[in-house]
């Protein structure tokens, strides 16, 4: 193989955009991935599969429970859960080759060898428990719950963050009974405690079985079934599914790298350490992504990638993730940006809050969505924008005006004095603005 001036180590979504970014440079790249397809977790067995299932268990929730409310009558709606999970397969294969494209057209070389810069982007896998061990059959990873061959019965998920209860809103509309197991006092530790009440109340509603501040202590596994002995504020008793999903968050994975060696520096977690330009403690190596820590989103990584090929190819960049965003993909949808309330408050800094609720918004009444709201937290002095929450219809679309606010360090009024098309669900983040400034026409 020739000389190149990047290798990058892992195809996935930081790998990959890394590659790309480095070829439009100029750079000769070699991108070096053993899987026998591009995109890493987020494209195989993560972001894409994920969404393309909630994307048919919405519609087939949809035909089952509110068609007829749109006056349309379907009759027996049934479910064909193989021809799903083969449409499932084929949004990834076109998004695989897709990348393949891509590396085609800016002649990157997919292939194993060495290179002048070296960029590690090897991701993260799924943590386990030491009584619960993963086996893709009956306890699952997010895997195996993207393949799962009938309806379970009774699905256990453990842990209630993201991917938990995106999985486990897939499997619920699809007719499971689904029970969340959290060991924190809530779901989605860490978010705004008002879009988490909300969120819970809403889960709750669509029938998940949600069991917050509970500790699962042990496992005994049968052919067929699963029984979890589960605790809480001291009452042990048991949980029988046929199917576990555990789903307790990622750790970084340097698959085919030996930091000790290397001299490699590492974090508490094990991530590997890096600077605001994605440098570590080696001459010319880079990290970007999971591996690194931090929000494991694939839109990180994407971010980082560029930031680091970038810096290769001597541009003056550096990675700011205070407009980072982060969605769920449940029905309703999640999304936040910057700051929770309660961590505003922990500050010290005086702030003002807005709010608007779908259900006073025009085009979510059309659309029978009304469930959640827009919420904007400002600085009370200067009206800066220091945090955005939204939990409602397709909110992982309106998170990014808040986004490209924060990232000029715009105002609630900046957001509320330009026009939004009307009917749009897009009045409602202008709404809750003008609710900061106290002047919300609608509500």
């Amino acid at each position: 193989m020739p000389d190149c001036d990047v290798a990058i180590i892992g195809g996935g979504p930081g790998g990959y955009v890394g590659a790309i970014r480095a070829a439009q440079l100029g750079l000769n790249t070699v991108c070096i991935e053993y899987d026998k397809t591009l995109g890493g977790t987020c494209v195989n067995v993560g972001c894409i599969p994920s969404k393309a299932l909630l994307s048919s268990s919405e519609h087939y929730e949809f035909a089952k429970l509110h068609a007829a409310e749109h006056g349309v009558q379907l009759g027996d709606v049934k479910l064909d859960l193989p021809t799903m999970m083969k449409r499932k397969d084929a949004v990834v294969g076109q998004n695989t080759k897709g990348i393949e494209y891509l590396f085609r057209k800016n002649k990157i070389t997919w292939a194993r060898g060495r290179g002048k810069n070296v960029i590690i982007a090897t991701g993260s896998v799924p943590i386990e428990l030491p009584f619960l061990k993963v086996d893709e059959r009956r306890v699952l990873s997010n895997i195996g719950a993207l393949t799962i061959p009938e309806v379970p019965k009774h699905l256990i998920v453990i842990g209630g963050g993201v991917i938990g209860l995106e999985l486990g809103s897939v499997w619920r509309r699809l007719g499971a009974k689904v029970t969340v197991v959290e060991l924190m006092p809530t779901i989605l530790p860490g978010n705004d405690e008002e879009i988490i009440k909300e969120a819970d109340k809403v889960f709750r509603k669509q029938g998940m079985e949600i069991r917050a501040g509970t500790k699962v202590t042990g496992a005994k596994i049968e052919a067929k079934r699963i029984v979890l002995d589960i605790e809480k504020d001291g009452k042990k008793e048991n949980l029988d599914a046929d199917y576990v999903l555990v789903s307790i968050g990622r750790k970084p994975v340097l698959t085919g790298i030996d930091a000790q060696a290397l001299g490699l520096k590492l974090g508490k977690r094990g991530e590997i350490v890096v600077d605001p330009q994605m440098r570590t403690n080696l001459p010319n190596v880079y990290a970007i992504g999971d591996v690194v820590g931090g929000k494991l989103l694939a839109h990180k990584a994407q971010e980082e990638g560029v930031v680091a090929t970038e810096v290769i190819a001597g541009h003056n960049v550096k990675m700011d993730y205070k407009s980072m965003p982060s969605v769920v993909y449940t029905w309703p949808e999640i999304a936040t940006v910057g700051l929770a309330q309660h961590e505003v408050e922990a500050s010290g800094r005086k702030y003002k809050v807005g709010r608007f609720p779908f259900s006073a918004n025009g085009r979510a009444r059309t659309a029978g969505d009304t469930t959640g709201f827009v919420k904007f937290i400002a600085d009370a002095e200067t009206d800066e924008l220091l945090g955005a929450h939204m939990i409602g219809p397709t909110v992982s679309e309106l998170i990014q005006e808040a986004v490209q606010a924060f990232e000029y360090r715009g105002t609630s009024e900046d957001i509320g004095v330009v026009v939004h098309s009307h009917p749009t669900l897009s009045e409602s983040l202008k709404e809750a603005a003008l609710g900061v400034l106290g002047r919300p026409i609608h509500i």
